[in-house]
């Protein structure tokens, strides 16, 4: 039997080889065979999960919150001290230097991920931004929303932050951080489907003993842009993380 799973859209593009890496270290050290699925954007992502035949998933944390609540799927790891955190930046030639330089009737690139626009609102704040007042551009990628910033289409743009320091040196030092989240407790979650009980605990040994100090590892969670490895998630530490998201909502 082949276990399907899927990969989260917004991962910087360099970290893609990353995760056939993982597949293959995973695939070895549990004896079961993965499949992975890797959607071009969240449009696709919704289609393959309607689908039903995900078994895993790496998922960011407005999606897990809906995948543990509505479906049952269940939280067993994340990155270790990898947060998901957001940025905001505009163009370096800007006359914007703060959150609140942001006036009402301003124009935003983001891409379709819902958590950073979750927590980028709650950044605008200070501005006395709502939804309503921001004309939003949506960008197929991080890498498409800073192009639009430094054309100047718009004035600012949200970024998961790991993809905003991901980007190209010569780009970031075209650009200029607004504000940066400092959340820590928000982070992509890796869940398992409720019919894969049987086979969790060997996939869950097997990813947990990734380990960062050996050097071979280590060459793999590089390449996935998570150094650190991975961590065991318990529910309880979801539901923590699903208040958290409440409250963004709020």
């Amino acid at each position: 039997m082949t276990l399907n799973m899927l990969v989260a859209p917004d991962f910087a593009p360099e970290n893609f080889p990353g995760w056939y890496m993982l597949s293959t270290l995973l695939q070895g050290r549990s004896g079961l065979r993965l499949h992975l699925l890797m959607p071009s954007d969240a449009h696709e992502q919704v289609r393959m999960l309607a689908d039903g035949g995900v078994d895993l998933v790496y998922a960011n944390p407005f999606d897990a919150t809906s995948l543990i609540r509505s479906e049952g799927y269940i939280p067993f790891a994340r990155p270790a001290g990898h947060s998901d955190e957001m940025v905001i930046a505009t163009a370096a030639t800007s006359p914007l230097n703060c959150v609140e330089d942001l006036q009402p009737g301003c124009s935003i690139a983001l891409t379709d991920n819902r958590d950073v626009k979750l927590i980028g609102l709650r950044l605008l704040e200070p501005a006395d931004l709502a939804e309503q007042d921001i004309r939003w551009e949506l960008a197929n990628s991080y890498q498409a929303a800073a192009r639009m910033t430094l054309n100047g289409q718009v004035d600012a743009g949200f970024f998961l932050a790991s993809a905003y320091h991901s980007l190209a040196r010569i780009t970031r030092e075209r650009l200029k951080v607004l504000v940066e989240s400092k959340l820590r407790d928000i982070s992509h979650v890796l869940l398992a489907h409720p019919r894969m009980t049987e086979d969790l605990p060997r996939l869950s040994e097997a990813l947990l003993g990734v380990n960062p100090a050996d050097p071979g590892d280590l060459e793999v969670l590089r390449a996935l842009g998570l150094a650190n490895g991975f961590e065991a998630m318990e529910q309880e530490d979801a539901e923590f993380m699903i208040d958290l998201m409440d409250t963004l909502l709020d």
